[in-house]
């Protein structure tokens, strides 16, 4: 197993989880299996209990683990499939040693952060790379780790000595490091300065970690002079002294290593030829073709994102980016208008009546309107107007978990003329529930108690749009995150009432897809689609919510279950075998590709058919 380790220095939010899945990406298209370590100093046992307000969202596995943002990331660039254990915490690891010292494993040793924590670290590292990620049995080929925070961080110092033992643990060829590092230029003096870099390496080497390559983020191209000062001062050669500057999407990542000969320099640390394979020039036609065609996108689509949590893009980061796969997919410049729920209600139109006015504004000016998940009782009325805005309008709408949970509500206070109607959440005393707690539930412990991960939901309606868009499957498999669900024993008054539940869990007794057959695009999801969207593989209600609100929807439910690639030259459809990848020619599939591939839909029973 070979590692590459990747650290920050100077300032935080430089873009390590982008680096890193970048790297990946990069190898894998090199012909080498990837997967990826996300470490968090944090004590929390993970990230299931913290605000988005604190670190950004919370991206849920299909093994229910609730993670940092960064395995998100992974998961999309490198189109894998991680567990809890790639994320590492300081409350897992200790949680860990202290289960261990319990038990009596130490042998009545006195249990120390050197040897004992830092053994915990490299053990699990060790253990956790070792698990295959990409559908297949094998083991990756390199492990990329990130260490969250910076060079210098109190809280990430047993990290940086574990890994410092690791890298001698695992000796010379098996370990790079990655160091990514700022280059500001100051608009006073007008040129890029190196000395925050040089003092960041120098930081890290007094930690017993040499860097093996800098990856340097700046806004314009660095300079060949300042590449020189800081191969002399930082002990790097120029060759690997990498430039990240700012881009105009993130797809140039991979293309910018890549310009670089960033892969020659990690194999060549690596010494990648003992794997046992060759590794190939990367191959990235597609994510050229991606990033390209993003950048030409001219047409606009506009996603009123109505939520509570507006002020950080980071919160909704994955929702975000499902809404960019399927605007890319449909040839369409993604504008998002964020609007907070709070500003739309009537005590906001009496405090700030320019922030309820630009509000509402916003909302009625969106081709789309998406209502993110979310907790708590601040903003849902806000959340209930633009549902019913939306059902009014005509104007297409999603809504994902609570989202899905709001357009209930909505419809029972407007429709069914039930005033009282409301969630138990927001009013434990409601007389007319429609949304209940789960009896799995816990109400003393906040931390995975919820109903996480993978879980499967069939289809009731075989011609609804959400099973069209999903390509007529019988079933999904989506992740979850929720503590409440629809009443189930109000479901007949819905149904009467015109509301369609066309996706229920295996018991029938669990709500999971609605829709509003008269509707343009009325969709809500319990699920949270947007956690297994790709870059490649949108996800089908994102697609859906783009391809109605740029007047597309109907070409799109007619097409045959299958989306094509960004190059236009492959179709992801599915058949009696999985998914399969399609070579199409004038509309037409001429040539069944080799390999099978992870596609968005289910297999069908469908065989090809002429697109």
């Amino acid at each position: 197993m070979k590692y590459v380790l990747v650290t920050g220095g100077v300032v935080s939010g430089l873009g390590k989880g982008v680096t890193a899945s970048s790297i990946g990406v990069l190898l894998k298209a090199c012909g080498l299996r990837v997967t990826s370590i996300k470490i968090d100093p944090y004590l929390n046992t993970d990230a299931g209990t913290m605000s988005p307000f604190e670190h950004g969202e919370v991206f849920v596995l299909d093994d229910g683990g609730e993670v940092d943002l960064d395995l998100g990331n992974y998961e999309r660039f490198l189109d894998i499939k991680l567990t809890r254990d790639n994320n590492i915490t300081t409350g897992k690891i200790y949680q860990s040693v202290i289960d261990k010292e319990r038990r009596g494993d130490y042998l009545g040793k006195t249990v120390q952060v050197v040897p004992h924590i830092t053994d915990e670290i490299q053990e699990w590292i060790e253990r956790v790379a070792m698990n295959p990620v990409d559908g297949t049995e094998e083991p990756a080929d390199v492990c990329v780790i990130e260490l969250g925070g910076t060079i210098g961080d109190i809280e990430s110092m047993p990290f940086i000595e574990a890994l410092g033992q690791f890298s001698y643990r695992v000796g010379p060829g098996n370990f790079c490091l990655v160091h990514v590092s700022l280059v500001p230029v100051l608009n006073v003096v007008g040129e890029q300065k190196t000395k925050p870099t040089q003092h960041s390496v120098r930081g890290l080497r007094g930690l017993g970690l040499i860097p093996d390559i800098l990856a340097c983020r700046s806004t314009q191209p660095l300079e060949e002079h300042v590449k020189v000062k800081l191969a002399q001062f930082c002990h790097v050669p120029i060759p690997n002294i990498i430039n990240l500057h700012d881009v105009t999407n993130i797809w140039h990542i991979p293309l910018l290593l890549r310009d670089q000969k960033a892969h020659e320099a990690i194999l060549k640390v690596l010494d990648l030829q003992c794997v046992g394979k060759i590794p190939r020039e990367p191959k990235l036609a597609e994510w050229t073709d991606r990033a390209s065609k993003c950048d030409k996108c001219q047409t606009p689509v506009r996603i009123a994102m109505v939520g509570k949590y507006t002020g950080l893009s980071d919160s909704y980061l994955s929702v975000l980016k499902a809404l960019l796969h399927a605007s890319v997919a449909l040839n369409r410049k993604l504008v998002v208008d964020w609007v907070p729920s709070c500003d739309l209600e009537d005590s906001t139109a009496e405090e700030t009546p320019d922030a309820y006015e630009k509000a509402w504004k916003s909302l009625k000016g969106a081709d789309g309107v998406l209502v993110p998940g979310g907790f708590g009782d601040r903003g849902v009325q806000g959340k209930i107007l633009a549902a019913k805005y939306a059902r009014e309008n005509n104007v297409p709408y999603l809504g994902i978990c609570l989202g899905m949970q709001i357009a209930v509500i909505e419809f029972a206070r407007s429709i069914m003329k039930l005033n009282g109607a409301n969630s138990t959440e927001f009013d434990p005393s409601t007389k007319t529930p429609c949304v209940i707690f789960m009896p799995e539930g816990s109400k003393t412990h906040m931390g995975a108690t919820m109903r996480l991960g993978s879980r499967r939901t069939y289809f009731q309606v075989n011609k609804c749009k959400s099973a069209k868009l999903y390509g007529n499957a019988s079933y999904v498999d989506e992740r979850h995150r929720h503590r409440y669900e629809v009443n189930p024993d109000m479901v007949p008054e819905f149904e009467k009432a015109g509301l369609s539940f066309v996706g229920r869990d295996e018991s029938g007794r669990r709500m999971e897809i609605i829709e509003l057959p008269t509707h343009r695009f009325f969709v809500g999801a319990q699920f949270h689609p947007e956690f297994k969207s790709r870059p490649g593989k949108p996800s089908p209600l994102f697609l859906g919510l783009i391809a109605a609100a740029s007047g597309q929807l109907d070409h799109l439910l007619q097409r045959p279950c299958g989306v094509f690639s960004p190059t236009g030259r492959c179709i992801c459809f599915p058949n009696a075998n999985g998914p399969q990848r399609l070579k199409v020619q004038n509309g037409r599939v001429i040539k069944q590709l080799k390999g099978l591939v992870n596609g968005p839909y289910p297999a069908t029973g469908n065989g090809a058919i002429p697109i």
